[in-house]
């Protein structure tokens, strides 16, 4: 190799030049092995031509989303068409992007002749996609940078200054578009990356052997569709180190296995407790671990701990509907805590679409007078989805038919498509991040319990999900007295039971604000909190190592920042807060009840059957 000193003079001259931009005076970068790097080259070619023949097969291409595309070009080719219809609003348009890169190549120019010049645009505090130094020191990668972030925020005020534009079609073209320029951030690509570059540098091109192998390995996972893996899944096993609470499976029916939990106290409260957690994912998210298992620190406060564990529906559940999911779910569950505990009443909570259900079943008991819940606890939960989440961008007519035509062939919805929607709720930090770590730098995700319940996917049946889709997100039939279940109308505003109602800040599936319209709609006294952070992390905050506070209020009424701002905010986990309203509604207590009491057998350990059927 040859040393700096004897280096050609127009070889150290780009070395110098470099080195203005991104090293220290007088630091060379090291060449790279030129022999491993030109080998790795052949490997990287080698395998890119095996993964482009498995995606051109007929398998592969029979599941490739065209109708999600479609409807992504549909969407934004109505924002292009609402900005050429007025020519000269379009010019003015055009002039803003134009000035801006003028005003861009201005301040780059002075920077490459040694002068300061302030930034165009800067990044978000909390995006770390720029996070490396040369994005700001390196004036060839700023430049790239700054042109990226001026680009990406012009497209977004086209879309938001759109005139004739309906509101859920101004939703679309946002989050499409979004996806749009996640995927085509510069930090995704190795030529423009100065961190990407270095790293495949040091590494001699090896790096980019072993992503592409990693490529390889997801995308046939993913049956020909690319499954990015987010956690190394050998790190973690339901029931050895995940979803590890003591407890027994006391009853099993189709859908569900419900588990009653071994009690850590002398005495329990007499009411005992009934956990709803969502079916789109595994209930475990509410048992990672005994340090952020919200299930362990109920049953270490004194309660009697039942928590539904969803089946993993296959063809067989196609006919199960919402009224199934109620009847043979939450119904069913209570029937059977009154077997083993011998009381009829109890306490209950649902969490995001499990908590929907349940205020589904408290309308049910309400028109029927079977009113065996005596409280509701609801996290994260729409009712009232007039300002539901990003989600609501898959849910127009058109495309809730895609999915029900998508489901007929099955008889249900496979996991991976609920997967891969939500994480294009939030794409760089879901997607791209991982992205560019295992197929680009080459590095395995580390093991991370959240990640591990994330990627552990679901079906949907298809009778369950259409009702749902349709009735919540599309008519929002629920919140305005016009849902009908086995004949019966359901009306919220004749639930009169106390109503725990809990959102999070931060929450882009079940927002904060639809959360709290949602409390409007129930006819008893809502207790509304707000928590920080979001849908996961603001619910998951244990009392032992809490990082996020919360704010109490008065009742829900007007609008939600007038709400806030007259809240009382607290340093630390809701929960304490939240046991302490549960025990106000029936503070007695009994002996601790052991699992299933005398009537109902074991049918084996938690977590049960149910919760390790996979995808």
């Amino acid at each position: 190799m040859t040393s700096p000193r004897t280096q050609a003079p127009d070889q150290a001259a780009a070395r110098t030049s470099l080195a203005n931009g991104a090293l220290p005076d007088g630091i060379t970068p090291p060449m790279p092995d030129i022999e491993a790097l030109s080998r790795n080259a052949g490997q990287f070619v080698e395998a890119l031509g095996r993964s482009a023949a498995r995606m051109l097969t007929p398998e592969a291409q029979a599941g490739a989303p065209s109708g999600e595309i479609n409807e992504a070009v549909k969407t934004l080719g109505q924002i292009a068409e609402s900005w050429l219809a007025d020519p000269n609003r379009s010019a003015e348009a055009q002039a803003k992007l134009s000035q801006a890169f003028l005003t861009l190549w201005g301040t780059t120019y002075m920077r490459l002749q040694g002068q300061p010049a302030d930034p165009v645009a800067v990044p978000e505090p909390r995006d770390g996609r720029f996070s490396d130094s040369e994005w700001s020191t390196n004036p060839y990668f700023d430049f790239i940078k700054q042109g990226y972030l001026i680009a990406t925020r012009w497209a977004e005020s086209l879309v938001d200054e759109a005139q004739g534009i309906d509101e859920h079609t101004h939703h679309k073209a946002q989050f499409y578009l979004r996806q749009l320029t996640s995927m085509l951030s510069p930090s995704n690509f190795l030529p423009t990356n100065p961190e990407l570059i270095r790293h495949t540098l040091q590494e001699s091109g090896a790096n980019l052997v072993r992503g592409l192998k990693m490529y390889e390995e997801d995308l046939a996972a993913g049956g020909g569709q690319l499954r990015v893996r987010q956690t190394d899944p050998s790190g973690f096993e339901v029931g050895r180190n995940i979803a590890v609470t003591p407890g027994e499976v006391v009853f099993r029916n189709d859908l569900i296995e419900l588990i009653q939990y071994a009690p850590t106290t002398e005495t329990v409260l007499k009411r005992p407790f009934l956990m709803v957690p969502p079916w789109i994912n595994k209930f475990y998210i509410l048992d990672l671990n005994p340090q952020k298992s919200f299930l362990k620190w109920m049953v270490d406060q004194g309660l009697t701990v039942f928590c539904i564990s969803w089946v993993n529906p296959d063809a067989r559940h196609a006919d199960k509907d919402f009224e199934s999911y109620m009847r043979e779910g939450i119904e069913a569950a209570i029937d059977a805590i009154g077997v083993a505990t011998g009381e009829t009443e109890v306490h209950a909570a649902g969490y995001c679409v499990g908590g929907t259900l349940l205020a589904v079943t408290l309308a049910m008991q309400a028109a029927t007078g079977n009113r065996r819940i005596k409280s509701a606890t609801l996290l994260t939960t729409q009712v009232d989805f007039t300002h539901a989440g990003d989600l609501k961008v898959f849910a127009d007519e058109e495309q809730i038919r895609q999915v029900e035509a998508r489901m007929a062939e099955r008889g249900y919805l496979e996991g991976s498509r609920m997967a891969n929607a939500f994480n294009m709720l939030r794409p760089n930090d879901m997607i791209w991040s991982y992205v560019v770590n295992n197929y680009i730098k080459g590095k395995p995700p580390s093991a991370f319990d959240l990640l591990y319940w994330n990627s552990d996917a679901t079906r949907m049946p298809a009778a369950n999900h259409s009702f749902y889709l349709r009735n919540c997100y599309l008519e929002n039939s629920l919140a305005q007295g016009r849902m009908v279940l086995g004949n019966v109308r359901l009306d919220l505003k004749k639930v009169q039971v106390p109503i725990f109602n809990l959102a999070t800040r931060e929450d882009h599936i079940a927002p904060a604000i639809s959360v709290f319209e949602g409390s409007k709609t129930f006819g008893g006294k809502v207790d509304y909190v707000l928590a920080g952070s979001g849908h996961i992390a603001g619910v998951v905050n244990p009392p032992y190592k809490p990082k996020y506070g919360y704010w109490t209020g008065g009742p829900v009424k007007g609008e939600l920042k007038d709400w806030i701002a007259a809240a009382a905010e607290t340093k630390g986990s809701w929960w304490p807060y939240w046991f302490q309203w549960i025990e106000a509604q029936a503070p007695e207590r009994v002996p601790a009840r052991k699992p299933g009491g005398d009537a109902l057998p074991s049918l084996g350990p938690a977590p049960g059957t149910y919760v390790r059927m996979r995808a």
